[in-house]
């Protein structure tokens, strides 16, 4: 079997790109972008849960390049808010809307919920799909709670409204090799690290 030398992402996030390297640093094989692997395609994310999305991204990139891809579909789910944003995390209030707006409409929608009611967490599905077109999906989560204002430099998206008890500070204010070991996305990537090796014939499958 041929050992892959690259994994594409399929993301044009280049922040998540940055914050998916700084987690795969200790892989075998470097991670590329989209762009970087010259992958330009329209994917359209019509799927139903975090893992549907995350293999419609992957199948698509995969189609268009093969080899070894990796995607993930993530999302803040707030349980006093019916779950949302979910799914619809990124078009949340629409794709141009900044996070900044996003982040203050939410605080706004739980105005007067107590602490202990405004429980979220965030969700990460990453599935990879191998150079034979067989294809893994795992999910990772991180459990915290939905803050009153925004705090904090160090992440993007929605990390500075969500707060881990466990340290009483938002995942924005966490220091970046803390955040991607508590992260919803470092956990899948873990987890779908252990499914690459398996794939290349490093670890025993199970």
């Amino acid at each position: 079997m041929k050992k892959a030398d690259r994994i594409v992402f399929a993301t044009g996030n280049t922040d998540k790109v940055r914050e998916i390297r700084e987690i795969t640093k200790d892989f075998d094989i470097p991670v590329v972008s989209m762009k970087e692997a010259g992958v330009e395609t329209d994917i359209i994310e019509d799927g139903n849960s975090f893992e549907e999305n995350s293999l419609i991204k992957a199948r698509a990139v995969w189609e268009e390049c093969g080899g070894l891809v990796l995607s993930d579909d993530s999302g803040l789910e707030i349980d006093a808010l019916n779950k949302e944003p979910g799914i619809l995390s990124a078009r949340y209030l629409g794709k141009d809307t900044s996070y900044h707006e996003k982040n203050n409409d939410l605080i706004r929608r739980l105005e007067g919920v107590p602490d202990e009611k405004r429980t979220a967490r965030f969700v990460c599905a990453v599935t990879a799909v191998f150079p034979d077109g067989s294809h893994k999906t795992v999910r990772g989560v991180m459990e915290g709670r939905i803050g009153y204002e925004e705090r904090g430099e160090n992440g993007f998206g929605y990390d500075p409204i969500f707060i881990l008890p466990q340290y009483g500070v938002t995942t924005a204010e966490l220091p970046p090799d803390v955040k991607n070991e508590e992260s919803h996305r470092g956990k899948a990537l873990r987890l779908i690290r252990k499914e690459i090796e398996r794939y290349l014939g490093q670890l025993p499958r199970t």
